[in-house]
């Protein structure tokens, strides 16, 4: 999956989804599971039909009615927190999941 057209050209992966959103928002908008979870539907279902290597299928959604947010990522660049070595989590909740079902356990 990519949000970065030019850069998923450029390196040809076997299959690949583009979703024009935000670097960082390559899933979807945080707090929106039910989108989340359709984004990476018809990810799966491109990676499952796409009919060549080097293929890739744009994605139906948009960030915003309009293209607004393009030209403040352009004017103020990367705003994603810096990555680390420790699991992050949108909410409390989503941590509380997580260890649940064991992650961050090694598995």
């Amino acid at each position: 999956m990519s949000s970065a057209l030019d850069i998923t050209n450029a390196v040809r992966p076997p299959r690949a989804a583009f979703l024009d959103y935000p670097l960082g928002h390559t899933t979807g908008k945080p707090g929106e599971p039910d989108l989340q979870r359709r984004i990476l539907i018809e990810a799966l279902d491109a990676f499952a039909s796409l009919p060549s290597a080097g293929t890739v299928k744009t994605l139906p959604f948009r960030w915003s009615e309009d293209e607004s947010w393009k030209e403040k990522a352009f004017a103020e660049g990367d705003d994603r927190l810096p990555r680390a070595d420790t699991p992050q989590y949108q909410s409390e909740e989503d941590r509380r999941l997580a260890e649940k079902n064991g992650a961050g356990d090694g598995i």
